[in-house]
């Protein structure tokens, strides 16, 4: 391997050292969708706190950044594409590991299709065809077939995969920073069409609303931030296995802060907050209305920036999704043929091709009942997000546990930093489940067993895992009898490869 030390994974599996650093950061970073996470949070968020959302992304940050440490040590002594489900498996046992898993397999299933359906949206909106974007039949049966375009990629191999997100990423955040500079610009020059107002460093501080606005807006901010880990999904296929990818992973989280602070900054500046929040309910929409003011015939640029962060998001979802149900299954949690492996492409064909399936059917099914309900079905993901990224903040002090009191280093980046960014998104948690159970929440706004259609979405999935657990308990036990344990000593003081 790169790095120096034997590669022991079978020739069968994933094909090592297949990208590089950079590579897995674009990954990571085009896992996150930002263009069309800022244009679908912006207005939501400016709602709740007015001109501190730049603040709440700030905010938003802290958590992610804690988290994202748990996710490069664990990486480090076990560089397993399963990642959470394997780390919490050996550091809590398989039950929780399994549901951990379970988590993240449907995050991709979830948000795939939806990501999809804005990326043909807004190509369509970019190209003129605004009567195409229009037709459902015509939308639903492309979103569909770029969905399957895409599964393809993942499955050719992550060589090409890679190629095409460096890619899109250049294009996204070219027509990102052209609408912020001219947005800005117009600002300070009088120029624009709109209730502008001058940014101030006081927009940075999160607690200027009041706190209950603030942790709506950090639950926001928790759906934005969320996808930076499939660069260590790739843990297997990266170069220097052992500490690129969660390099990646942690330098993702401050890109994105960058990036956020800086869009955000333009929006409110130039939009000001009331035309933001009268347009809020027209979620990624918005960037569509502020590209025309700002730009006039230039507003394709921003239109294009949404299509490409949402296509390149639809590839690199599915990514945790295919490589956790890969390992789950190499290690008997999950059906054996999950773990089959592309002879001549060595990628995990079965389970990403089963994620694609799953998410599709998901996609029109949930379309029959409403366009409101896809949102709702997305309203759900911060439960699942919070769930499994605590879970991981927990596994990474109690698998190092007996090393954190080994120097303030370990004490603080490896415990005491992922209990308190664990600590948070579990209070973001239930603040979560207790926002969704009033229905008056939702985008619907109906009732589902008198609770809101995302809480019941969030259950229904919790309590399918459970039953798929228990069943898969039945028929492989051999997966259930693995005990949890401590990180090997040798690891953590380098004394020996992964």
């Amino acid at each position: 391997m790169a790095d120096g030390t034997p590669d022991t994974r079978p020739p069968d599996g994933l094909k090592a050292d297949a990208i590089g650093f950079v590579d897995a950061l674009v990954i990571g970073l085009n896992s996150t969708s930002p263009a069309y996470s800022l244009a679908a949070a912006i207005g939501p968020v400016v709602v709740l706190v007015g001109v501190h959302a730049p603040g709440v992304m700030v905010a938003s940050f802290v958590p992610m950044l804690l988290i994202a440490s748990a996710f490069y040590y664990l990486n480090k002594v076990d560089q397993d594409c399963g990642t959470t489900f394997s780390w919490v498996t050996r550091a809590m046992g398989p039950w929780a590991g399994w549901l951990g898993g379970w988590a993240i397999a449907m995050t991709g299933v979830l948000v795939v299709g939806s990501l999809a359906d804005v990326a043909v949206t807004f190509a369509l909106l970019a190209f003129g065809l605004d009567s195409w974007a229009d037709e459902d039949v015509v939308r639903q049966s492309l979103t569909v077939l770029l969905i399957l375009v895409m599964t393809a990629v993942c499955v050719i191999g992550t060589e090409v995969s890679a190629r095409v997100q460096n890619v899109l990423i250049l294009a996204q955040v070219a027509c990102l920073l052209a609408f912020a500079v001219v947005a800005l610009q117009r600002v300070y020059a009088g120029t624009g069409t709109l209730d502008s107002v001058d940014p101030s460093l006081g927009w940075l501080d999160p607690f200027g609303a009041g706190g209950a606005e603030l942790t709506a807006g950090l639950l926001l901010g928790v759906f934005v931030y969320w996808g930076w880990e499939s660069a260590v999904n790739l843990t297997e296929e990266v170069e220097n296995s052992a500490t690129a990818p969660g390099k990646a992973a942690v330098w993702s989280t401050v890109v994105l802060l960058v990036t956020y602070v800086s869009v955000a900054l333009a929006v409110v500046a130039y939009a000001g907050p009331a035309f933001l929040a009268e347009n809020a309910g027209e979620e990624e929409f918005v960037f569509a209305l502020l590209a025309e003011e700002a730009m006039g015939g230039w507003d394709w640029v921003v239109l294009l920036a949404v299509s490409t962060s949402a296509l390149a998001s639809t590839q690199t979802t599915i990514i945790p999704a295919s490589r956790t149900a890969l390992s789950m299954a190499r290690r008997h949690a999950l059906p054996a043929h999950f773990a089959h492996v592309h002879a001549r492409f060595r990628t995990p064909d079965v389970s990403t091709w089963w994620v694609a399936g799953i998410a599709v059917a998901w996609y029109l099914a949930v379309n029959r009942i409403s366009a409101d309900a896809l949102f709702d079905s997305l309203t759900a993901l911060s439960l699942l997000i919070a769930f499994y990224y605590a879970l991981t903040g927990v596994a990474c002090a109690v698998y190092y546990r007996r090393h954190l009191t080994e120097s303030l280093h370990h004490f603080v980046l490896i415990g005491l930093g992922p209990l308190v960014g664990a600590g948070l998104l579990a209070w973001l948690l239930v603040e979560s489940v207790s926002d969704m159970s009033d229905p008056a929440n939702s985008y619907s706004g109906v009732s589902w067993f008198g609770l809101g259609p995302p809480l019941v979405i969030g259950i229904g999935i919790a309590l399918t895992g459970v039953v798929l657990m228990v069943v898969q308990r039945l028929m492989s036990p051999a997966f259930w009898t693995e005990r949890p344990g401590v990180v090997d000593p040798a690891l953590v003081h380098g004394e020996k490869g992964p």
